[in-house]
């Protein structure tokens, strides 16, 4: 893996929100759902994440996510993510959510 400088590293922008809505996404290739996530002064922002194997929609709702929020948008199909909701994928290549163990205000920036 190449090395990054600290300064790269800090032009990364990984922000808490809270998923204030989770929908079902069935045009996607993959399993997945549409989130909208509140980042706090940045706003509501949309995302697509393959994460169907370990969460429902409702249970979705109210969870903190850590998201890359400089991206910029990406199309998939007909929806347009604004940002990253990051995770990590487990024994069987299914995503995991990467959150917070303790609630913090939407929109604090990693450290």
């Amino acid at each position: 893996m190449e090395t990054i400088s600290w300064q790269h590293f800090e032009q990364t922008d990984i922000r808490v929100g809270t998923i204030v809505e989770a929908e079902d996404f069935p045009e996607a290739r993959k399993p997945a759902f549409k989130l909208t996530v509140d980042l706090g002064p940045l706003g509501l922002k949309k995302s697509s994440a393959q994460i169907t194997k370990h969460y429902t929609k409702e249970a979705l709702v109210g969870q903190q996510v850590l998201c890359v929020a400089n991206l910029g948008k990406k199309q998939i199909g007909k929806f347009m993510s604004e940002v990253l909701v990051t995770g990590f994928a487990d024994e069987n290549g299914d995503i995991i959510l990467a959150q917070p163990s303790r609630k913090v205000p939407d929109g604090s920036k990693l450290m």
